[in-house]
């Protein structure tokens, strides 16, 4: 019996079994659905494992690609650029369709951690996820997801340092408290025990 009958070798029995290693566009996608603000190409390189140059140039084929540029058609979302990182977001040709599908769906009573998020967007707005997530000493992002869904806070503008999305109220939550604007809101500082905490008198602007 000559070797060739012995079965593989020990290496190739290793390469056999090593996991393939998934695209990078895969990768970055995964990435870009769950990330609630821009994020930058040097983090979403570290957070792929792959070399920036490589991730910027696998954005820019997906732009392409989302845009109908390549060889499929234009998408319903849009990979854009904004505050120097990276984004998926909902054309704006859809802007309203999608306002009506989630203003159609039936209403729900907000819990009590979406009650407390949206009183400090109401009263500090302008203002970013991380500085609402340390006045309630709790991470908010799924709760931050709620109340845009729901049409009661909005993104107003990206910082142009951190490219850290800034969050203030709609109209909606005007007509839901059946006021006319924020000055209507009633001053917070009486509310709270030393009369500062978290919170400056009035409505910021």
């Amino acid at each position: 019996m000559t070797d060739d009958l012995t079965g593989p070798t020990e290496q190739e029995a290793v390469d056999r079994t090593a996991p393939t290693e998934t695209p990078l566009a895969e990768r970055i996608e995964a990435i870009l659905l769950i990330i609630d603000e821009p994020i930058g190409l040097v983090a979403l390189a570290a957070a792929v494992g792959s070399p920036v140059p490589a991730v910027r140039q696998t954005i820019e084929a997906l732009v392409e690609d989302y845009d109908g540029r390549g060889a499929g058609p234009r998408r319903g979302f849009e990979l854009r650029e904004v505050g120097g990182g990276w984004r998926l977001y909902v054309r704006e040709d859809h802007d309203s369709l999608v306002a009506e599908f989630v203003g159609g769906q039936a209403p729900a009573r907000l819990s009590q951690a979406a009650l407390e998020t949206l009183a400090v967007i109401a009263y500090k707005q302008p203002v970013t996820r991380s500085q609402v997530a340390s006045i309630r000493a709790v991470n908010v992002d799924s709760v931050v997801r709620t109340l845009l869904a729901r049409g009661l806070i909005t993104e107003l503008f990206a910082d142009s340092e951190t490219g850290a999305i800034n969050y203030g109220t709609t109209d909606a939550l005007l007509q839901h408290l059946g006021i006319n604007s924020l000055d209507e809101l009633p001053p917070i500082s009486p509310l709270l025990d030393d009369g500062a905490d978290g919170f400056d008198e009035g409505v910021v602007r």
